[in-house]
């Protein structure tokens, strides 16, 4: 049934990928993008002609309190992703990552509560575990901030948390490992491989031996959409849903697997610039996704050579949008 939503950080690639898909299923969407003095859009530029025919875009920003209430009022469900995201960027601007995450996830959620919004469907990470203490990872699993980006991550769930403890506002968190996909900007790992191997003679990487949970874009949006649909009764509002594959890839592996399918053999790199700090590093993630299934009705469809070949096939006819070179990943 149709509803009329907002979606903050609708100018971003995972942002995008949702907002075309709640248009597909014929909501009226309010899309969200950081104001700029160029008017720009970000990813939303990308989408098709009649999906932005639909869109209602406002641009403005999530610390302002009084704009977010105007953004939010009227909607039935907010899916909350803006975010800074960038973890290299968390490290020289750790101010400007609080203020936007903990502080837009504050009025965000307190707009949610005076607008009395049916569903808030929050965004957080898999950064917030840390390195795994055990594997797969539960929704159970403690949290450790590595990185001031995963710090900001923690203290913007433990927000909307706090919001439906203590004043029952109807939020889901969803917590998505690593969603890669087209659209997806070179600041990534799998974009920046897959560029570099369509461009360049061999490929500068960081460390090799960290391994990811990667999961297509259309299966992350997918949960996201199971989460605002999931009825009171089904005990997902209040909670945390893990969106991963359960299956894990060293960078390593992974950057062979992006030559192979690109049909490349070049010479892997590593470059100390592309690292993190080392107790900063995130050595594992693996995701247990069993709540997402048994609450939601979630479960990963795209294998990881299809989604590396869309987005191979994407990237090949972009490339004028990926400058690999200026990205850390």
């Amino acid at each position: 049934m149709p509803r009329a939503v907002l979606v903050t950080g609708a100018g971003g690639f995972l942002g995008s990928h949702l907002v075309e898909r709640l248009v597909a299923r014929g909501d009226q969407v309010r899309a969200l993008v950081r104001y700029n003095s160029r008017g720009d859009r970000g990813c939303l530029e990308h989408l098709s002609p009649g999906v932005l025919a639909k869109l209602e875009v406002l641009h403005g920003d999530l610390t302002d309190p009084f704009f977010t209430r105007r953004a939010v009022d009227g909607c039935a469900v907010v899916f909350h992703l803006a975010a800074l995201i960038s973890i290299p960027y968390s490290y020289t601007a750790a101010a400007q990552v609080f203020l936007s995450n903990v502080q837009g996830a504050l009025h965000v959620a307190q707009a949610c509560l005076d607008a009395r919004v049916g569903r808030l469907v929050h965004t957080s990470t898999s950064e917030v575990y840390g390195t795994a203490q055990r594997v797969p990872i539960a929704e159970t699993h403690p949290l450790v901030a590595q990185s001031p980006y995963a710090a900001s991550k923690i203290a913007a769930d433990q927000c909307v948390q706090s919001f439906h403890r203590a004043f029952g506002l109807q939020a889901v968190t969803v917590r998505p490992f690593n969603t890669y996909g087209p659209r997806q900007s070179a600041r990534a790992v799998l974009p920046t491989l897959i560029t570099q191997a369509l461009t360049r003679p061999e490929l500068r990487v960081g460390s090799l031996h960290p391994t990811r949970d990667l999961n297509y874009v259309a299966d992350t949006v997918e949960g996201f959409v199971l989460a605002a649909e999931a009825s009171d009764a089904s005990g997902a509002v209040g909670g945390t849903f893990n969106l991963a594959t359960g299956r894990e890839i060293t960078m390593g592996d992974l950057a062979q697997r992006v030559l192979r399918l690109t049909g490349k053999s070049l010479p892997i790199t590593q470059d100390p610039a592309r690292m993190r700090p080392s107790a900063s590093e995130v050595e594992r993630l693996c995701g247990d996704a069993s709540r997402a299934r048994e609450v939601l009705g979630w479960a990963p469809a795209v294998t990881l050579d299809q989604g590396i070949a869309r987005t191979v096939e994407y990237i090949s006819t972009h490339l004028h949008r990926y400058r690999p070179e200026e990205y850390q990943v």
